[in-house]
């Protein structure tokens, strides 16, 4: 990747879904060792960005660029491949695996291990051991016995969340990662974003509702609203905007100053 080129970048990203236009000609780079917020009302097109960007859907125009590469054509699975991990606002696991064989299956595949895929991998020592610190990091090494089905929902997030870490990829996105978890949760996921993004090598975007997770962790704020970039820049500057005052926290305008009334 050429000195300069974003890690991720989007340019004039739109979709259409018959007369709707869900995102409205995106345009955005996403640097290195950056955590960048993804805000907005609900309906604003925050998740069909995301699907956009991961290959869930394919845009009615503009691209999608990774490391430098056009990536516009390519599906969801080649993407992962070339380095962009997806999180998802609803889990997305082999409900009848095991919690470590849900992660042992990501480490294979980044490992290019490809046959008899389960047998395999489960005398891949090497294999187990890196699945089972992916586990120990979300806290659920003491679960990897049990089937992900039998996990409560916070504790499945945290699965998805290991399932990531496993596929190392260069670009992290989570939407709504704390999603259904209790309060006592939250923090284990909330401290291994800090963590990835420490790493200074990462660049991770974060779909997300509760303000006080995005000051925490947030770089760099973009709104979207119907589908359009309305904001894009450091959080302070960003919340304090009007226009994101009244877009996504519900303020409403200022008011206008009492016009003189002449007597005369």
């Amino acid at each position: 990747m050429a000195e300069g080129v974003p890690v991720l970048a989007t340019r004039d990203l739109t979709i259409r879904f018959g007369g709707h236009v869900a995102v409205n000609a995106v345009t955005c780079a996403f640097a290195q060792g950056t955590l960048t917020a993804i805000v907005g009302p609900n309906g604003a097109g925050k998740t069909t960005y995301f699907n956009l960007i991961s290959g869930q859907l394919r845009p009615s125009s503009g691209t999608v660029s990774l490391l430098g590469k056009d990536i516009t054509r390519l599906g969801a699975a080649q993407r992962t491949r070339l380095g962009l991990g997806r999180g998802f606002q609803l889990t997305n696991l082999y409900p009848n695996l095991t919690v470590h064989e849900n992660v042992r299956l990501a480490v294979q595949s980044v490992a290019g291990i490809r046959f008899d895929f389960l047998s395999i991998a489960g005398h891949d020592a090497k294999v187990a051991e890196e699945a089972r610190r992916c586990l120990e990091r979300v806290k659920l090494d003491a679960h990897a016995h049990l089937p992900a089905a039998a996990l409560a929902h916070g504790d499945q997030r945290k699965l998805e969340v290991a399932i990531l870490l496993a596929l190392k990829p260069r670009v992290f996105m989570f939407d709504e990662p704390t999603a259904g978890m209790s309060i006592d949760e939250i923090p284990t996921i909330l401290d291994l974003i800090e963590e990835i993004k420490a790493e200074r090598n990462k660049t991770v975007l974060l779909v997300e509702h509760k303000m006080d997770v995005v000051k925490r962790l947030a770089d760099r704020i973009i709104v979207l609203q119907d589908g359009t970039l309305i904001a894009d820049g450091a959080p302070a500057d960003v919340v304090a905007s009007p226009a994101v005052q009244q877009a996504y926290l519900g303020l409403p305008p200022a008011a206008e100053p009492p016009r003189e009334v002449s007597h005369g």
